[in-house]
């Protein structure tokens, strides 16, 4: 059960974190040999670094602007270096056992790539099983923003390095909210008002969910003062002891799912088999006026196959919490493997990849939040409200390699549990069974 809990769990960290475009191939066919499915390009160079990503880099036809982008920064490491990045790829075919989180794993402890582009829980993983090498040192790395280092750093080591910010906002149908003559929320309670007033005025679901993204309304009331209060790294280190329990912080949040599925406020059967964005899901009904909120991820507002041409006014707004308006993090990166066979050569690749010239070009391509605190894009107005709080430093990371807990997955499962019925005690007692089980490791 165990074994099948965290297959589960790293299915559901990729799929719930394709918002970055580069992720849309994580999960992966169940196959004996990790290589069997690879996609290997560029390897008869003299000096070749080895990158390891879900990245498509072999389908001319496909059209994937954050490939182009990343692929824009490859080629500066390789023109001031002279160096070339092999690619290689492991290609979704379904969606059943092996993950490409699985595939990462294999090849990272068996020393088979320089350059590894990671998931939060295996970033922890290997950071943990001492297979990363420390980044701090990079030239790159002094530009970080704060929630970048805090989110990446294993045993006092900085062990990878995003090339962009994922945040997770509100979708607000601006027009609906000014047609009932209702403010934008800040707190949970303003939330559930809202809620209540479209309901009487005939929306049938005020909120459009998923069966992955739900859990951002939790992680932003559970730890709105943990990330925001001052306190930040002693709260997770009574975290990571057993001080404190994550199901203390983790209640009031499915207190409020809960409220919202009682309410009907939130259709929970359907949520629970709703792909994101797919046909007669959420995104539909939301592109339709038919539901006035969804939650998705910063690069949707970008995307005309996702939010980016509405036929009304959108802004993203953070989950409410007690501190207002919170956008939720969570955060990939590239690491560099310990014992990596190009390892100087890869160090450098990844320093010019992640310069804050390489950056600007991979931001302004995307439209997205760089990790550096140098870089800065304009956004499209639809961004500009939860834009403004990332820039106040005002968030909550949903993943964080340096809480002994996995959070984005973890959580994932649980609210899907409630979904399914289960209450909020028994959601809260399996947080304390997976905090147990961390504490005993």
């Amino acid at each position: 059960m165990k074994k099948k809990r965290e297959s589960r769990i790293r299915r559901l960290a990729a799929a719930g974190l394709a918002g970055l475009a580069v992720f849309t191939a994580a999960a992966c066919t169940d196959r004996k040999d990790p290589g069997m499915n690879l996609v290997a390009s560029q390897e008869n160079s003299e000096r070749v670094v080895n990158l390891f990503s879900p990245m498509e880099k072999i389908m001319p036809d496909a059209e994937n602007a954050a490939r182009t982008a990343a692929d824009l920064t490859v080629i500066m490491a390789e023109e001031k270096l002279g160096v070339s990045v092999a690619y290689k790829t492991y290609t979704a075919e379904d969606y059943q056992d092996k993950t490409y989180d699985e595939v990462v794993l294999d090849r990272a402890r068996n020393d088979m790539d320089d350059i590894y582009l990671m998931n939060p829980d295996v970033i922890r993983a290997l950071g943990e099983e001492g297979k990363l090498m420390d980044l701090t040192e990079l030239s790159c790395a002094q530009n970080l923003r704060d929630v970048v280092k805090m989110a990446n750093v294993v045993d006092g080591k900085l062990v990878a390095i995003p090339q962009e910010v994922v945040a997770y906002g509100l979708f607000i149908n601006k027009d609906m909210f000014d047609r009932y003559d209702i403010e934008l929320p800040q707190t949970p309670e303003e939330f559930l008002e809202c809620c209540r007033i479209f309901k009487e005025n005939g929306i049938e679901t005020p909120v459009g969910a998923n069966r992955w993204w739900l859990e951002t309304f939790v992680l932003a009331q559970a730890y709105a003062d943990l990330y925001n209060g001052g306190n930040t790294e002693a709260e997770i280190a009574a975290l990571n002891s057993g001080e404190s329990k994550y199901s203390d912080y983790m209640r009031p949040g499915f207190e409020f799912l809960q409220e919202m599925i009682d309410c009907g406020y939130v259709n929970a059967e359907k949520a629970y088999v709703s792909e994101a964005f797919e046909g007669e899901g959420e995104g539909e009904d939301f592109l339709a006026q038919k539901t006035p909120i969804v939650m998705a991820f910063w690069g949707a507002a970008n995307t005309e196959t996702a939010y980016g041409k509405t036929d009304f006014e959108m802004m993203v707004i953070g989950f409410p919490s007690d501190r207002g308006q919170m956008p939720v993090i969570p955060m990939t990166g590239f690491g560099v493997g310990i014992n990596a066979e190009h390892a100087e050569d890869a160090m450098n690749a990844l320093d010019v990849i992640l310069s804050d010239e390489a950056l600007q070009v991979y931001t302004e391509t995307n439209r997205v939040i760089s990790p550096s605190k140098n870089v800065e894009v304009d956004c499209v107005p639809a961004l500009k409200p939860l834009n403004d709080r990332i820039r106040e430093n005002v968030y909550v990371l949903a993943t964080n390699a340096s809480m002994k807990l996995e959070q984005w997955g973890n959580t994932c499962l649980i609210v899907r549990e409630l979904l399914n019925g289960a209450t909020v005690d028994e959601c809260m007692a399996e947080f304390d069974r997976l905090q147990e089980e961390t504490l005993e490791k």
